[in-house]
Parts: structure tokens; C-alpha cells; sequence
């Protein structure tokens, strides 16, 4: 399979780990040898729910036996779609109400940034720097790593960066700002946590100015650090949210939520302001449905914040010199990159599955599945400690 995989299917690196994948449950996902690999990357924080859950398996059933596609985005009303984005609603602070359903991350991002444009009828956007919001053109846009942006120039213009936790750069948000995008906790750059307010401070200062602020909760969104979303950790809450990933548990998926006000700018003027054809599938809405309503009518939530205390608790060593982010989405910083890198790839020989970390070359990636057991962490936990011993 290995040999098909990398000669008929596009690579995104010269050396993907190359798993055969037989079959997933629960915690973990089994190779076409029988070997059982402990997950604590649920597909980079997709598998909310780990692999396979029943009660996403068979809403997911029920849904196809119904039908699958009927008819694009917007022109039918559908219960899957229709029955989550109102529970949504129920569970976010106004005035986040209206969620425009997508097929992608990066597709969520680039529908909230139209969105900022079309209703403040400014151009400018303001980032942060060392951010990751997607790799569509208007995602990449965002980023400040020259090297990843140069060869696909010319990008969106307007685009300024600020620091992130920086409240001197706030200065940077005028009247000429459309919006601010952030992430409520940077992912990419090493799971940095927002401080002294930092959040608020920016709502506000977008507030005077009027501009729009959009938090990218792709990541930390759907109960991965304690609360069903990350912003309500921050006293803030965005005109824009964008959602994904761990929002279908494993089915592709994204979203943007905002006010009736905002969000009805795209439907005139001109009508269709965004598009899509598949997003609002009706079987991955089903998905969406279900994972909610588990994490809704379960302690899941609450319960990751317990589970980080036992990784903290449990990761001591002096290669490990900080861990960081919240809940469910921790990362590792390990002493020296080669240290992370090797730790990933001896993991793997040893079926655990970790990762890195896009931009912080000494981070090592924790995302495992919320449903994951005491036992489960205990067990990669122990391989973890084995592997740094012996480097």
C-alpha cells in the first residue's frame, strides 16, 4: 500500500510516516500488521470523540439510510443542519447565532475574513505573527513566514501583522482595520495561552475602532481545553467565530458564527456573498450533531482539565522543560529540536503516536481523543518517559 500511497497520491513532505492503516476504535489505530497504536493525536485534534464512537457511527448510519446530497448550501432546509446550528446557537453567548457551515478550516477562515470586508467596507486585516490559520491563499496571507508565502505571491494585500500577548501593537488597530483575526491560543506556534487579558483587551480595542475580531477556535474549539469553547476561558467573546476540526469527530468539517446583522451581509449585495456546495452536508452535520450532544450530556469537558493535571503530573523529566496549553491540547517542549524529532519518531517504533508542531521546532504535539482513559495516559505516559531515558 505504501508503495501505491506514494506514487499516486499528492505528499506534502518528501518523508510521511507512512502508517498502513487498517482500523481505529477508541484510543486507538491499528496498522495492516495488527499492531494496536495509542493515539494522543486524534488526527491533530479531529477525533473529538476518538475513533469510531458509536453514537457518531450511528448518526452517521441513520443520516446516509436517509439521504446524503440533496441540493447545495442555503436552498433546502435540512434537519441535521438545521437542528445543529440552532443548538449551537443555545450554547454561545450572544450575539454568536447564525453559523454559516463549510467544508474545511481554511474555508471557514476565508468565508469570516469576506465577512469582516463586506460588513465594515474596509480592506485592512491584522494578524498575528507566528499564526496559523489554514493554507488556502487568503489563509496564507495570513501568516508572517515569508519562506512558506514567497513562492505563491502575489497574496491578499493589507494584510499587517501584530504580536501576539503584545498590548503595545494594539496601536496597530485603527479605524482603517476591518478586522483583527487571532487564535484564541496559538497552535502552531508552541500552544501559547493568551495573558493578562490580553483577549479582552483586544475586543475592545476593536470595539473602539470598529473593527470586526475573528478567534480562530479550529484547534482549542469543542471542549479541548475545559470549556466547549476556548475564548470563554478569556473574558471575551468575538463578532466572528471560526470552528473545525474536532467539530464532526473525524468528518471534514468548519464553520463561522456570528450576528444575524453581520452574517445577512452576505446574502445581498451581492446575493450568494459565499457559496459552497457540499458544506451543510447533511451526514457530516449529523456527525456534528452527534459529537455536540455527547459533549453537551457527558462530563468530556470538564474532565480534560483533570486528564492535563495527570499528563503534568505525570511528564516529569529534564528534557521536558515546559508544557504548555490547556486541557486537551498540550504541547511538550523539549530541550532541543533533535530531542522533539526523535521522541516522535521512536514513539512511533514503539506505537505511540505523537507529532510535531508546525512552527516550534522543540514542541512535541498531545491532542489525544477526549474520550481517552486514565489508564490510556498512564500507559503513553510510561513509553514517553522510556523513550526520553534512553535518547
Amino acid at each position: 500500500m505504501n508503495k501505491d500511497f506514494i506514487k499516486y497520491q499528492a505528499q506534502t513532505s518528501p518523508y510521511p510516516l507512512g502508517m498502513e492503516v487498517s482500523h481505529a476504535s477508541g484510543s486507538y489505530i491499528y496498522d495492516t500488521d495488527g499492531n494496536a497504536h495509542l493515539d494522543f493525536v486524534a488526527g491533530v485534534s479531529a477525533c473529538t470523540l476518538g475513533h469510531c464512537h458509536p453514537n457518531v457511527v450511528s448518526a452517521i448510519k441513520e443520516q446516509v439510510e436517509k439521504y446524503m446530497h440533496v441540493m447545495v448550501y442555503g436552498e433546502y432546509a435540512q434537519s441535521p443542519a438545521t437542528t445543529y446550528t440552532k443548538l449551537l446557537a443555545a450554547n454561545l453567548p450572544e450575539p454568536l447565532e447564525v453559523t454559516y457551515l463549510v467544508n474545511s478550516g481554511t474555508e471557514a477562515i476565508e468565508g469570516a475574513l469576506k465577512l469582516a470586508r463586506r460588513y465594515t467596507g474596509r480592506s485592512e486585516i491584522i494578524a498575528a505573527k507566528s499564526a496559523y490559520h489554514g493554507n488556502t491563499m487568503g489563509s496564507l496571507s495570513l501568516m508572517d513566514f515569508e519562506e512558506r508565502k514567497s513562492v505563491f505571491r502575489p497574496l491578499l494585500p493589507d494584510i499587517y501583522h501584530i504580536e501576539f500577548n503584545n498590548e503595545e501593537d494594539l496601536e496597530k488597530i485603527t479605524h482603517k482595520t476591518a478586522c483583527v483575526i487571532l487564535e484564541t491560543i496559538q497552535g502552531g506556534a508552541g500552544f501559547i495561552l493568551p495573558k493578562n487579558g490580553y483577549l479582552k483587551k483586544v475586543m475592545d480595542r476593536c470595539k473602539e475602532m470598529g473593527a470586526l475580531l475573528i478567534l480562530d477556535e479550529i484547534q482549542p474549539g469543542f471542549g479541548r481545553t475545559g470549556k466547549l469553547f476556548a475564548f470563554e476561558h478569556f473574558d471575551c467573546i468575538p463578532d466572528i467565530l471560526v470552528i473545525g476540526k474536532g467539530m464532526a469527530s473525524g468528518l471534514p468539517v468548519g464553520a463561522f458564527t456570528s450576528s444575524i446583522e453581520i452574517m445577512h451581509t452576505l446574502s445581498e449585495n451581492p446575493k450568494m456573498g459565499h457559496i459552497t456546495t457540499f458544506g451543510g452536508n447533511p451526514v457530516i452535520a449529523a456527525s456534528s450533531l452527534a459529537t455536540l450532544n455527547m459533549l453537551l450530556n457527558s462530563s468530556l469537558i470538564e474532565d480534560t482539565l483533570k486528564k492535563e493535571s495527570l499528563f503534568k503530573k505525570l511528564l516529569k523529566h529534564p528534557k521536558i522543560k515546559e508544557i504548555r496549553g490547556r486541557g486537551l491540547m498540550l504541547a511538550l517542549i523539549m530541550d532541543t529540536p533533535e530531542t522533539a524529532n526523535q521522541l516522535v519518531l521512536q514513539a512511533k517504533e514503539k506505537h505511540l503516536i505523537l507529532f510535531w508542531l508546525l512552527f516550534e521546532n522543540r514542541a512535541v504535539r498531545i491532542s489525544p481523543p477526549l474520550t481517552i482513559t486514565k489508564k490510556e495516559i498512564q500507559e503513553g505516559c510510561e513509553i514517553i518517559l522510556a523513550l526520553l531515558n534512553s535518547l
